[in-house]
């Protein structure tokens, strides 16, 4: 088994893990209210982080969407590594993909779209987790509006693009499992970004945990490469290296059958036009 398989375990590992830390130093400094509050407020008389008691007073600056939740420090700190670390490992695992695709099947609009996909999702993430929306709403709210659509096409391309050079049973598998993940985060990511949209303090905080649901099934989206990384090889670096010049599957038949070399092929009675020129 390769040890690439580990960059794309690693990465909804990280992701999750890291969020889901994020949150927890954003509940304890109470500069987020929990998941599980659905009493909001208009307005309180004390900060959030003023309050003490079994009974928090929370507004909607106080819905733990995971951009709240990395707003204010520490824990900013914390979300901005673990988006910066993400983005690397998304560009390297899409980049990867991208190899391994050319160097098992051959390229197509497919493969390519995902490749440019998914290194601007991953731009989007560095935009996002860099500018905090209390300190760079304008700003974060781009990344975000990049990061998401992106990473919801990119999950969209990657399942046709599964499905396309399936060939075993196994393959299909992932192609179906692929499928299922991608519905779901069709569905958090839309459901999300409407209940977003109302002045609703229990669709605001719905569309919070939409939010988080999405970027959980993307992540573990993600994961789901380990099966082709499995079998990754040297020669997919090799195939970085040389810039993606790799021959399509079918060439060496093709050069059977133009008289190459081969059990039944005839040796040309005239050397070729390039030789004879040298």
């Amino acid at each position: 088994m390769s040890l690439w398989i580990i960059l794309p375990v690693s990465l909804p590992v990280l992701t999750i893990t890291g969020t889901w830390v994020v949150y927890a130093m954003a509940l304890y400094n109470q500069h987020v209210c929990p998941v599980g509050n659905w009493l909001y407020n208009q307005s309180c008389e004390e900060e959030l982080f003023l309050q003490s008691g079994p009974t928090l007073c929370c507004t909607l600056d106080n819905v733990p969407l995971i951009s709240k939740c990395g707003a204010l420090p520490p824990e900013s700190c914390f979300f901005s590594l673990i988006c910066n670390t993400g983005s690397f490992m998304v560009m390297t695992i899409v980049l990867l993909r991208y190899a391994h695709v050319i160097e098992k099947h051959q390229n197509c609009v497919l493969n390519t779209a995902s490749l440019s996909t998914g290194w601007i999702c991953a731009a989007g993430l560095i935009v996002l987790g860099n500018f905090q929306v209390d300190n760079a709403k304008v700003l974060h709210y781009v990344g975000a509006g990049v990061a998401f659509p992106t990473s919801m096409l990119f999950v969209c391309l990657q399942s046709a693009l599964t499905y396309r050079i399936a060939k075993t049973q196994g393959e299909y598998n992932v192609a179906h499992l692929r499928l299922c993940l991608t519905l779901l985060a069709f569905v958090a990511l839309v459901l999300s970004g409407v209940f977003f949209c109302q002045e609703s303090f229990v669709l605001q905080h719905t569309s919070a945990i939409f939010e988080w649901v999405f970027c959980v099934i993307v992540a573990l989206f993600y994961g789901t490469f380990a099966f082709e990384f499995a079998g990754m090889s040297g020669d997919t670096m090799a195939l970085l290296a040389r810039g993606g010049a790799l021959r399509p599957a079918g060439r060496e038949h093709n050069v059977d059958t133009l008289g190459g070399p081969g059990p039944h092929s005839q040796p040309h009675p005239h050397p070729p036009e390039y030789v004879t020129r040298l």
